[in-house]
């Protein structure tokens, strides 16, 4: 059995592995799953078709699995899933998906989530990425591996945020933020490239010079966004060991739903 403090409420139908650890007063609905080693703090509410992984440790007054705040949700079954190794602070609101996208909000593995944070319906949030306190992700917003996103900003519905890329404090994202690049402000504004970030990543002198040199074509050099991915392609060949860095950024700006942030 798993450790259930005396006052927690955990309904029939709930599938919680016999590691887990639920705190005083909170409440684990029916349709919930938790996986190993997962600790829930006291007076969190989990709910809905909610998926948890291992390991994840959640705080106190969390909210997961709740309904989306959009008009258009009409009791479809849809799914809230988090990976393994998150840490969840204290006030974290995470909806369920919608019809309207693919039906699943999903969070992926070794993510810190500090306090307040909102994570909406539909979005698809991957690894190793950090939102700062009171920061909030619209619906359907992507936010890729390894980003960070500073304290009080948000980011737009249908927005996506690159691998790698920082966000400063309270900044408003209305427009895709590239793979690498630092962007803060409002009007959003790109103030150079994640130089620190790709360095404590343990990046070699060749990637980071290839990555200044994407940030040089697509904002210094004044060429039309096309131009600029056509000259960062061709960073490839000149740099071989930074090809998949490359890729990333040419396809990015090639799928980018909002326009790129410039």
């Amino acid at each position: 059995m798993a450790n259930v403090h005396p006052t927690a409420i955990v309904e029939a139908g709930a599938e919680l592995d016999a590691t887990v650890e639920i705190g005083p007063y909170s409440i684990v609905r029916s349709g919930v799953t938790i996986g190993r080693g997962t600790k829930v703090g006291p007076h969190c509410v989990i709910e809905g078709l909610t998926t948890i992984g291992a390991d994840n440790r959640i705080f106190q007054f969390c909210s997961l699995g709740g309904v989306p705040q959009d008009k258009k949700y009409a009791g479809e079954p849809t799914k809230l899933v988090i990976g393994d190794r998150n840490t969840i602070r204290e006030y974290c609101n995470f909806n369920v998906g919608t019809a309207q996208d693919a039906g699943v909000t999903r969070i992926g593995n070794d993510n810190w989530l500090m306090n307040n944070v909102h994570i909406a319906h539909d979005c698809q949030v991957g690894n190793q990425i950090i939102i700062a306190g009171y920061a909030g992700l619209a619906g359907h917003v992507h936010l890729d591996d390894w980003a960070i996103v500073g304290a009080q900003s948000g980011v737009h519905q249908f927005g996506r945020v690159g691998a790698h890329a920082f966000i400063g404090f309270q900044s408003h994202v209305s427009q895709d933020v590239p793979p690498f690049m630092m962007v803060e402000g409002y009007p959003l504004t790109v103030r150079g490239y994640n130089i620190e970030g790709l360095r404590r990543r343990g990046w070699t002198t060749e990637r980071l010079a290839a990555v200044k040199q994407m940030h040089r074509l697509l904002y210094r050099e004044g060429k039309s966004l096309e131009q600029a991915r056509i000259a960062i392609a061709e960073l490839a060949t000149q740099v071989p060991e930074a090809a998949a860095d490359v890729a990333l950024m040419t396809t990015f700006i090639a799928q980018a739903r909002r326009g790129i942030a410039r």
